[in-house]
């Protein structure tokens, strides 16, 4: 495959920087972009998946949404990791909480995701149900909330297919079962693309509601309240 890609426009390579950090919202790479990186230059707007590239603390990044679901990240990180080469993702997204001891902004470092999708092994004939991160990409990042003071949990998440599951009581079978303190939709197709391309990948996440207490944030606060795990991303970077 040629560059551009079928999803992302930039004809050159070199504009998108090795390291990217990738929200779920095309807004929120965006206010990323606006908030945090100096000298940006946008490299898409294919589909309205805005992608930037800029400076942070005189680091070259990058930032890009991945839309929702493990189907699109799944295609935006692998032509990121085969074609403009991407070395590491930072996948910085909202999670639903399966534990009340995991509460509402808290943040989350992914230690490993399960998964009943068959993401992986369509893409690659890869049957294991768990996969996980890159190890010293974990390191860095818990390294770094150390340094800023930032409490984070690593635990096993839950990564799903399925927003609108019709049995929303089966969070507390996935809890028990499978020890995930939390869902969302995309990392474990990310970590499947990392470990097939030999490339690096990790996921934070903060808490934006929760599948116990029924608490929940709101859009806008998802889109522009998460700066502790943003600067985090950055910081470990």
């Amino acid at each position: 495959m040629a560059i551009p890609t079928p999803h992302i426009e930039t004809p050159e390579q070199g504009i998108i920087a090795p390291i990217l950090i990738m929200p779920g919202d095309p807004l929120r790479a965006k206010f990323i972009a606006d908030t945090f990186l100096t000298e940006v230059v946008q490299f898409n707007t294919v589909r309205n998946m805005f992608g930037y590239t800029g400076k942070y603390k005189d680091k070259k990044i990058s930032v890009m949404g991945s839309g929702m679901g493990m189907p699109s990240i799944g295609i935006y990180s692998y032509e990121l990791y085969s074609f403009y080469n991407v070395e590491q993702i930072i996948r910085v997204g909202s999670a639903g909480s399966y534990d009340k001891d995991v509460k509402v902004y808290d943040i989350l470092l992914a230690k490993e995701v399960w998964s009943e999708s068959t993401y992986a092994k369509t893409q690659s004939g890869e049957t294991s149900a768990i996969l996980k991160p890159d190890a010293g990409l974990n390191k860095q990042i818990l390294d770094a909330a150390k340094e800023l003071n930032i409490p984070v949990l690593e635990a096993r998440i839950h990564s799903s297919d399925v927003f609108y599951r019709q049995r929303f009581e089966d969070y507390i079978d996935i809890r028990k079962n499978h020890n995930c303190v939390a869902v969302e939709m995309e990392s474990f197709a990310l970590f499947a693309n990392a470990q097939v391309l030999k490339k690096k990948a990790a996921c934070i996440l903060t808490i934006s509601d929760s599948l116990v207490t029924h608490e929940a944030t709101g859009a806008k606060e998802r889109q522009d309240g998460f700066s502790k795990m943003i600067t985090l991303a950055l910081e470990s970077i």
